[in-house]
C-alpha cells in the first residue's frame, strides 16, 4: 500500500508573492541535536549547542544571501526550528521552497563539517526532517500571537514529547 503525503502548500497561493510566514522544521526523527533546554532563575530557558548556534547564523545570513527577506524572529530548539519570514521582494521568482531548500542544504553541509572536525556528535541519516511546516501570516493579530508563540516556545519545552531525553 502507498501513503500519500498530506499536501501542507495552499493551492493556487502565489508563493513567490510578498507575504509573511512563519515556518518550523523540524530534525530528523525529531532528535534533540541542536542544544538543550534547562531552568535558569525559574524560567526554562535554551542553550543552544555550537549546531545550534550555527543554525542561528545560518538563519540570519539569509537575508544577506536573498535581499529581498527579511527574518524577524526565530527560535532554535533542541529538535526544531521556528521562524518568521516576510518576503518583500515581488518582482522576483524567488520562492519560500527556494529559501528552505537553501537553508537545510547549507546547515546539512555545516553540521557535517562539525561532526567530522569532532565538535559535534553525528546525526541519524539525515540533519532535517522532509518538507517544513508553513502559515501564511494574514495579518497583524495573527503576527503578534506567532512572535509570542516563539518567544514562549522554551517555556512549552516540558509539553514536547520529546523533551524527555534532557531529564
Amino acid at each position: 500500500m502507498f501513503y500519500s503525503r498530506k499536501q501542507l502548500r495552499i493551492p493556487y497561493f502565489d508563493y513567490s508573492q510578498n507575504s509573511a510566514y512563519f515556518v518550523t522544521v523540524c530534525t530528523y526523527n525529531r532528535k534533540n541535536i541542536l542544544g538543550s533546554v534547562s531552568e535558569n532563575n525559574s524560567k526554562l530557558r535554551v542553550y543552544p549547542n555550537i549546531c545550534g548556534e550555527m543554525i542561528a547564523q545560518t538563519l540570519k545570513s539569509l537575508e544577506e544571501k536573498y535581499p529581498g527577506i527579511n527574518i524577524d524572529c526565530f527560535c532554535v530548539m533542541p529538535n526544531h526550528l521556528h521562524f518568521i519570514l516576510f518576503k518583500l521582494d515581488s518582482n522576483s521568482d524567488l520562492f519560500l521552497s527556494d529559501i528552505i531548500k537553501w537553508f537545510k542544504t547549507q546547515t546539512t553541509n555545516k553540521y557535517i563539517k562539525l561532526v567530522k572536525s569532532g565538535k559535534a556528535a553525528p546525526f541519524e541519516k539525515h540533519v532535517w526532517q522532509r518538507g517544513y511546516y508553513e502559515h501564511i501570516i494574514r495579518n497583524e493579530r495573527d503576527l503578534k500571537e506567532i512572535r509570542k508563540y516563539i518567544e514562549e516556545n522554551p517555556i512549552k519545552w516540558i509539553f514536547d514529547k520529546y523533551y524527555s531525553e534532557f531529564y
